[in-house]
């Protein structure tokens, strides 16, 4: 879906004679196709389903569904190749907190996949027809189009980390800058001072809010910050093996490496084995998310625990509060709010 397209040219819902224009073709032919008539070709239904899809229009048949009718059902989202859904324990973690949460209650829940455009374009004309009654959104960029489609369509949604301090659909995170400043802390506190830093995807809020945390312990100690001590990473496994290669060529002088999640720092660990040095004695290692990855490394990874199956039954608890519009006292209708959980530093032989 392109990012540039949930708002109509006046800023509000998007017009039927908008989706004609971006199709190319008249208003007429987009209401056949809207409605289903077969009395179009294939190119031409493509086209208005693309522009439905990247203008997040909205017929009004399915704005009176919205508002008469009850599907028990709700969408976990995953903006993300399956791949990386079954690599990383972060998404395995959320999904049995957010099932979990579900399992005495009659609410089905549907996984869904949009990794790239045309899982995209699928997404956004099942969330238009209202097939769901809310959505849990995670792993959420900063220029993801999916939340403003969601509150286009008036669609409860609650996402895993806001896309930023201004998030205007209600969230659930967990500490990520006190997360990180308490791995950094502890670093330093162990005696290493050039301590290195693999990010997460910088266009994922937490990921940037982790890079603060490394800076400001490193401030807080009267270190400075050494920018060519910091690597962009992706939270992948290769990821962190690039990253680490990057760091080593750069400042091959490194005590310690702050890694933005266990699976990173599995590939760091990989690079710095390769080149001889040893942990915790040459280089100390901490990553991100505690999974089993952190339990299971050689030596075991000291690692930030995040509350994530909690977060996964918080998401379900404010998200099933919106559907039914139940509001504590003093919340006013349509305000949103954001939840974050405590982070905890678990030490291992790593560090």
């Amino acid at each position: 879906m392109a990012s540039h397209g949930v708002r109509g040219r006046s800023g509000g819902r998007p017009t039927l004679e908008e989706v004609a224009a971006r199709a190319g073709v008249g208003r007429g032919t987009v209401s056949r196709v809207i409605n289903g008539s077969p009395r179009v070709s294939d190119a031409t239904r493509a086209a208005v389903e693309a522009a439905v899809a990247e203008l997040g229009y909205v017929p009004n048949t399915a704005a009176r569904a919205l508002a008469a009718n009850r599907t028990d059902a709700i969408a976990l989202v995953v903006p993300e190749p399956e791949t990386r859904f079954f690599a990383e324990p972060y998404f395995s973690d959320m999904l049995r907190g957010v099932g979990a949460e579900l399992a005495d209650t009659e609410w089905q829940l549907l996984l869904i996949f949009a990794g790239n455009d045309r899982e995209r374009r699928r997404l956004a004309e099942y969330l238009a027809a209202h097939r769901v009654d809310g959505v849990l959104l995670v792993s959420v960029h900063a220029d993801d189009p999916l939340p403003e489609l969601l509150s286009q369509l008036q669609i409860p949604a609650v996402v895993s980390g806001p896309r930023s301090a201004a998030e205007t659909l209600t969230s659930v995170d967990s500490d990520n800058y006190g997360g990180a400043r308490a791995a950094v802390e502890h670093l330093l506190a162990r005696g290493r001072t050039r301590v290195a830093h693999i990010t997460g995807r910088l266009d994922v809020y937490g990921a940037r809010r982790r890079v603060d945390g490394y800076r400001d312990a490193l401030r807080a100690a009267g270190h400075e910050v050494d920018e060519l001590l910091i690597e962009s990473g992706d939270f992948t496994e290769e990821g962190g093996r690039k990253a680490m290669s990057a760091l080593l060529s750069r400042r091959p002088g490194l005590d310690a490496v702050f890694a933005g999640s266990d699976v990173t720092a599995a590939g760091a660990r990989q690079v710095l084995r390769e080149s001889g040095l040893r942990i915790p004695d040459d280089v100390a290692l901490v990553g991100y998310d505690d999974s089993a990855i952190a339990r299971h490394m050689d030596p075991p990874l000291t690692s930030v625990r995040q509350p994530i199956d909690n977060m996964g039954r918080a998401m379900i608890d404010l998200l099933l509060t919106e559907i039914s519009d139940k509001r504590p006292p003093g919340l006013r209708r349509g305000e949103r709010r954001h939840a974050v959980l405590p982070t905890e530093l678990v030490i291992r032989a790593s560090s």
